[in-house]
């Protein structure tokens, strides 16, 4: 397809495409000649998961180049891939280490880690922004007086987990390599505000249920 059927079929203007091939976020496509190049079906998919990223998602055009670059390295092990893409996205920030809060969140989410069997992700805590986030979210009810920690998470976690092995399954369910990186990276901007809703939405259906609405 030409420049203007890609712009059309995508919703992205013709300028913008040209903007996404300069910085890099988009491959070129095959020169026709000096002026004219063919574009594919792996371009229109590429620009709707550029598109989730910056409208949807607000992700920086310099954030969503670094992400691509992980999700194309096919050098990389799959889990290395979606790990590195996923990681990229932006994320909350770093606890303050000797915050005394921070220091037992550490403490709980490792207690958390050891008592699910979660031997990958407590080798990856050093790197893994949801780790991170994890500590910041039990440090903030600690500080507020609540005992929130491994004993109150773990149904938590074993729920996410089914959740995750859901995920990697729809994953797998793509046919090449790119798509399955890239459905990753659409799980974490998209997928992850639809487990919100559901999640509230829930609470509502179950407070609802157990106090009436009066």
């Amino acid at each position: 397809m030409r420049l203007a059927e890609l712009s059309e079929r995508s919703g992205v203007s013709t300028s913008t495409i040209k903007y996404y091939l300069r910085e890099g976020l988009l491959a070129p496509g095959r020169q026709i000649n000096t002026t004219t190049a063919e574009y594919d079906e792996e371009h229109l998919r590429r620009l709707r998961l550029i598109r989730a990223m910056i409208q949807v998602g607000r992700v920086p055009v310099a954030t969503v180049k670094e992400v691509l670059g992980h999700v194309d390295d096919d050098s990389l092990g799959r889990a290395i891939r979606v790990g590195a893409a996923v990681w990229a996205l932006p994320q909350v920030p770093e606890p303050d280490e000797e915050d005394e809060y921070v220091q037992a969140a550490h403490a709980e989410v490792s207690t958390l880690l050891d008592r699910l069997g979660w031997e990958n992700a407590k080798r990856l805590s050093a790197l893994s922004p949801a780790y991170r986030s994890l500590v910041v979210g039990v440090a903030a009810f600690r500080r507020l007086g609540y005992s929130w920690g491994a004993e109150q998470l773990a149904p938590y976690a074993e729920l996410m987990h089914r959740t995750a092995v859901l995920d990697v399954d729809n994953m797998e369910a793509h046919p090449s390599e790119a798509e399955r990186i890239e459905f990753a990276v659409l799980g974490a901007i998209l997928n992850e505000p639809l487990l919100q809703a559901l999640h509230r939405l829930a609470q509502e259906e179950e407070t609802t249920r157990r106090y009436g609405f009066e």
